[in-house]
């Protein structure tokens, strides 16, 4: 499995809680099926990104048990667009070096 960076994995918060609202458990096991991250990776996430006002909460009953669910704020939102472009030039800059690394040597 993939090991994953904080910044990418705030990311990938985003994105997947932009998808749909969603509460801890379901989004660990989410991002687990890809990334190796556990619970205790996860929930500092969601506590920092809620803390800068990117995500707020809101409890929904399920058999009885309260879950607490996760939603994109508007500013969640804004900065899922700003990280987006960063991603899309971090990755472009790092696809450049790659295929000019693999240009420059002699198979």
């Amino acid at each position: 499995m993939f090991e994953i960076d904080t910044r990418v994995l705030e990311l990938c918060v985003l994105i997947a809680i932009d998808k749909e609202d969603t509460y801890g458990y379901k989004l660990t096991q989410e991002l687990s099926d890809e990334f190796n991250i556990s619970e205790s990776t996860v929930y500092p996430v969601l506590r920092r990104l809620q803390k800068s006002n990117y995500l707020a909460t809101y409890n929904k009953s399920i058999n009885g048990r309260n879950r607490r669910y996760y939603t994109l704020t508007d500013d969640g939102k804004k900065e899922l667009e700003k990280q987006l472009e960063s991603w899309s030039k971090y990755k472009n800059t790092v696809d450049d070096f790659i295929m000019k690394s693999k240009e420059g040597r002699d198979d």
